[in-house]
């Protein structure tokens, strides 16, 4: 963690950090969406069919439901997913989106509270939402909507343009008005070699100071444990955050941009050290299940095939854990953060169902914060 940010970097941050009081400040339930958690992760990846033969061998993952070429693989028991979009031509692999389960969801007033927060509908041609942009995206029979047009998705880009997806809590990539109506799971045809219980965070590049406010404006996220001076902002009342590294808003002493000290896989400030600002997006994913042994996964994921190395990589198939030490919040001798990547290099961190990004072996320990 750098001790301080250059001037231009602080000027960048004002925005944020004017906002930070009052946003903190929120009264609980005050905020417009009332979140259930994280509810999906969806890969643009190079090959479907790869990805899919790759994703159901390692975690036995059924499929929950299919929109055209896209195939969304049910994580735990549902209705939680994990969605294999093509790439189109041109388009490099990428985690591409996240998802919240809202209570007592409407597109429609979800539309019209997006607009009261500066947040404009992106032209009905566009492929995706610019930054504060929100599209809706009619599914028809064939993408595995409903035939009347009934079914509508909405997506959303923020300040950085990172894209997330707003359903209903019970939306499990179907059919009907609120995308809850999925046919009977397809079973996996491989049983898998580790099962997976939940998702658990995301880690977010984010490159506009304005982006970590608007999610504690629209969502009234609140810091559940910091990792030196990097909160993790809980989504929903469970274990689920979302950890930002780049420029995307305010920290724990007021700076802005800052990534966690030796956050792997990609954790590094944008223009850090007088480098190219980091590009926006999803830096890696994590999901959870029972019982995590970070020695016992690698063994797992080295018998499956990947590679175990030293230190942080990007290459495709290889497999690595991280310590993160006390200064980060971590246990005496280092909390063991796995991670692994997939056929497209795609980074995905397994951690433990009770994972909160805090102390102890497991990361489970976040003690209440103190009163700000």
């Amino acid at each position: 963690m750098r001790a301080s940010i250059d001037r231009r970097h602080f000027l960048v941050a004002l925005p944020a950090l004017a906002m930070a009081p009052r946003l903190l400040a929120q009264a609980p339930g005050a905020a417009p969406f009332r979140v259930n958690g994280l509810s999906q992760i969806t890969l643009t990846v190079s090959d479907v069919k790869q990805s899919l033969e790759f994703y159901q061998g390692l975690f036995g993952m059924p499929v929950q439901a299919r929109q055209g070429s896209t195939v969304l693989l049910r994580i735990g028991s549902g209705p939680r997913f994990l969605a294999l979009r093509q790439a189109a031509a041109g388009e490099r692999p990428s985690i591409s989106a996240l998802g919240f389960g809202v209570q007592d969801f409407s597109v429609d007033r979800a539309m019209q509270t997006l607009a009261a927060h500066g947040i404009t509908a992106a032209p009905a041609t566009a492929g995706k939402p610019g930054p504060k942009q929100a599209l809706i995206r009619t599914r028809r029979q064939n993408e595995g909507g409903s035939s009347d047009g009934s079914t509508r998705d909405l997506f959303v880009a923020d300040p950085s343009g990172v894209v997330f997806q707003l359903h209903d809590v019970s939306y499990c990539g179907g059919s009907g008005a609120l995308g809850n109506v999925c046919p009977v799971a397809e079973p996996s045809p491989k049983p898998g070699i580790m099962a997976l219980k939940d998702t658990s965070h995301f880690t977010i590049a984010a490159s506009d100071p304005n982006t970590v406010p608007m999610y504690m404006e629209l969502f009234g996220f609140k810091p559940m444990v910091y990792q030196a001076a990097t909160p993790a902002w809980q989504v929903g009342g469970g274990v689920h955050f979302l950890m930002f590294i780049g420029g995307g808003g305010p920290t724990r002493g007021g700076a802005a941009g800052a990534p966690p000290a030796g956050a792997p896989p990609g954790g590094r400030a944008a223009g850090a050290g007088g480098g190219p600002a980091r590009a926006a997006g999803i830096d890696h994913a994590c999901v959870a299940m029972d019982n995590f042994d970070s020695a016992a996964v690698t063994k797992l994921l080295v018998s499956y095939g990947l590679k175990q190395q030293e230190g942080q990589g990007r290459s495709p198939l290889v497999t690595y854990i991280s310590l993160r030490m006390p200064n980060r919040g971590g246990a005496e001798g280092g909390t063991p953060e796995l991670y692994f990547t997939d056929p497209d290099g795609l980074a995905i961190q397994i951690q433990d169902v009770k994972y909160c990004g805090g102390g102890g072996l497991l990361g489970e320990l976040c003690p209440p914060l103190p009163p700000a």
